[in-house]
């Protein structure tokens, strides 16, 4: 296929499938615990959509009557959709993780569009967060997920879900089957999917592309899927070969040049950067080495038969602070950087405004998708860490607004309450809220925007010092003051039953005034961070600032800086401009 032909394929094809109004741009890396430098499982997500708004949910556990209901709201549109049972117990839930050390993150593929269900009550948000109140295990969540979508039916497009506990991870790939209607009803209701389970001490990346190829059919401990998902696809002429040549994704979210460069690409930096460039991994039961760069050809869209493998095995033992970073990744380094083109503009921005492609004397461009994006509503990465109970161990580190330019807070998931400044309702979208996270990250970050070169070093080296001196100091040190109260209470509990009372109140108490009191400090140091940018940075200058912070100033009048400096662009820029207005402005 000549080049031109793949430019005009993405933009006939288009991102319109894969990245739309819904939450179709997100980015989703797992962990399992062989992998981490903390025998925790992990989870990132980065929930990037136009119109999410980044908030922290938060239900608190709860017993509920017969017959009470559940009203179900579509997650990002607020459509009602319905009404379910409640579960006569539901757990507390904190973002995307529950009590119980359970993480689901997702990413919407869209897939065959003919197979959505406009009848159903259960779309893929509140799939996600009804499960976290009812299951305690992955394993738990999966069968959840299935009873729910085959119970109510299942009403958005094809998803890919990463689902983690402590002992365990799977990614699960899931659509619907669309809508054969007799009597009112539809008689396909429910989905076909596959999961698999990470072998531990492997790692996997799905970025709104379906991820699962073939899979085993007679092995339950690693991998369980419908019992129609073959033969659901032979009856929709999507597949004809023998089961075990059955591959998912080219069945029901058929790969192509813009998912796999806006999306797959995204899995394949997360691998090459978790993976120092050389990709480890199994295949008919041998170990295959390739290096990133053999992959260049396929997240570029020239060769398409060449895919991504589902697990990769990790260079190092990796820990939050890798995973978090990841989630900031512009392709720096490869030959998709989006720093480096002329695109990027006089300052290095890594972004390209939306749409993702455009047309210019008749040939059709398709810019880069990266993990980092600027519509991100907020994104986290969830420990589940076996080695404390699950009153202590479970953390969601939590953000708002794009990654690359915003930081992540621990939040204990047993929490009583959430950071006001992640309170649902303060502020949304269209009403600006001064105590919001999400509005004071997009403040910092869109001020990055103008000169990202000269900006985001500075919010980055403040982002390190805060995740940093939390990872390797301040949470464990909270850990262990949480675990000694605990080991005091639990004799007693144990003596004199667990329900008598709520013996463990005041090691909740413990996490929820951290919790609380480090989002809340950090919120006010971005506040401070806002401000020092503005001053610094404002008309194109550069201030310069003393080693503890202060501004430099005239040995006359300290409102007058000294040693302002005045950047200018960088060459690709300046290239740029002299190749397009050289004759006008050159010096004679």
């Amino acid at each position: 296929m000549s080049q031109k032909s793949i430019l005009c394929a993405a933009v006939a094809l288009t991102l319109s499938a894969v990245a739309g109004i819904r939450c179709l741009a997100c980015t989703n890396v797992i962990i399992t615990r062989g992998a981490s430098a903390d025998n925790s499982s992990m989870v990132s997500y980065a929930a990037d959509s136009h119109l999410l708004y980044g908030e922290l949910y938060f239900n608190k556990a709860a017993d509920w009557k017969p017959g009470e209901m559940l009203k179900v709201t579509e997650w990002d549109t607020y459509k009602p959709m319905g009404e379910i049972p409640q579960a006569s117990h539901t757990y507390k839930t904190v973002g995307n993780m529950n009590e119980h050390q359970l993480i689901i993150g997702e990413t919407t593929w869209g897939g065959r569009l003919e197979l959505m269900d406009t009848t159903a009550v259960m779309d893929y948000g509140s799939l996600i967060y009804i499960t976290l109140q009812r299951a305690r295990t992955a394993r738990e969540a999966i069968q959840v997920i299935v009873d729910l979508a085959d119970t109510y039916g299942y009403a958005s497009e094809g998803e890919s879900f990463s689902i983690a506990d402590k002992e365990e991870c799977w990614v699960m790939d899931l659509i619907g089957k669309g809508m054969d209607i007799k009597d009112g009803k539809n008689l396909r209701k429910g989905m076909v999917w596959v999961a698999r389970r990470i072998p531990d001490g492997y790692i996997c990346s799905h970025a709104n592309q379906a991820r699962i190829q073939t899979f085993p059919l007679n092995d339950s401990e690693n991998c369980l899927y419908a019992p129609d998902v073959i033969s659901f696809a032979r009856e929709q002429g999507y597949f004809s070969g023998k089961d075990e040549d059955f591959d998912f994704s080219e069945a029901y979210c058929p790969y192509d040049y813009p998912t796999v460069r806006g999306c797959d690409a995204r899995a394949w930096s997360a691998f090459n950067i978790l993976c120092d460039g050389v990709f480890t991994y199994e295949k008919d039961g041998k170990t295959i080495t390739e290096k990133a760069s053999d992959y260049y050809d396929y997240i570029t869209g020239l060769n398409l038969k060449h895919r991504l493998p589902l697990f990769v095995k990790p260079s190092r033992k990796i820990s939050v602070k890798d995973v978090a970073d990841v989630m900031r990744d512009h392709f720096e380094g490869t030959p998709l950087d989006m720093t480096t083109n002329i695109g990027a503009g006089g300052n290095a921005l890594p972004y390209r405004w939306r749409p993702m492609s455009f047309e210019y004397n008749g040939w059709e461009y398709f810019n880069e998708r990266a993990i980092a994006t600027q519509q991100t509503g907020f994104w986290f990465v969830g420990q589940a860490r076996p080695d404390l109970p699950d009153l202590i161990g479970g953390l969601i580190w939590f953000g708002t607004d794009d990654a690359a330019t915003s930081y992540v807070t621990p939040i204990y998931t047993n929490t009583d309450m959430v950071p006001d400044c992640f309170r649902v309702g303060n502020g949304d979208l269209l009403h600006y809220s001064p105590t919001s996270s999400f509005w004071m990250n997009n403040r910092v970050t869109n001020a990055c925007y103008k000169a990202y070169n000269l900006m985001a070093p500075m919010v980055r080296e403040a982002i390190d010092s805060f995740e940093n001196d939390q990872l390797r100091t301040k949470v464990k040190e909270m850990d262990a003051k949480a675990l000694e109260a605990y080991s005091q209470i639990l004799p007693k509990a144990q003596k004199k039953g667990v329900d008598s009372k709520d013996w463990f109140a005041p090691v909740r108490k413990m996490l929820t005034e951290y919790s609380v009191s480090t989002a809340q400090a950090q919120f006010e140091s971005w506040v401070a961070l806002e401000q020092t940018l503005l001053v610094k940075f404002i008309d194109g200058n550069v201030k310069a600032q003393e080693a503890d912070g202060s501004f430099r100033h005239s040995p006359y009048h300290d409102g007058t800086p000294a040693g302002l400096t005045q950047p200018g662009y960088t060459d690709k820029w300046k290239e740029a401009v002299v190749k397009d207005h050289g004759d006008v402005i050159r010096n004679r």
